[in-house]
């Protein structure tokens, strides 16, 4: 695995981003114009992931980026939920909501295994 010199280069943060502008298109539309709890905490969900890779990478050492991975993929878990919750009361559209469960649950896939190769061994900082 290459070593990234900025978190801004790891496809992971690269795909966490994209997904947040997504999250942030789907959810400002007239339909959730009202529900300023549910929104918000999708936005702060989506954006909780990004931010979490990007603290992690930031800290410095193995033991914290793989604390910080570990938050942000309980992050996906939470906007996961919420994006279902949000399909099924009709403020987000199937389409919408199926391509940002996608790609959340891509998301988490890739943290799993970045975790697992800085756990193994086979990534270093």
């Amino acid at each position: 695995m290459s070593r990234y010199q900025r978190f801004e280069d790891m496809p992971v943060w690269q795909k966490a981003k994209e997904l947040t502008v997504w999250i942030y298109q789907a959810t400002g539309n007239d339909k959730l114009k009202h529900e300023f709890s549910l929104r918000d905490q999708i936005r702060r969900s989506a954006i909780s992931i990004s931010s979490n890779i990007a603290e992690g990478f930031e800290r410095g050492s193995t033991k914290e980026f793989i604390q910080f991975l570990f938050i942000a993929k309980g992050s996906v878990g939470e906007l996961r939920s919420q994006i279902i919750i949000a399909r099924e009361l009709g403020f987000i559209t199937p389409e919408d909501s199926e391509r940002i469960v996608n790609s959340a649950t891509d998301i988490s896939k890739q943290l799993y295994h970045f975790i697992i190769a800085l756990k193994s061994g086979n990534y270093s900082r």
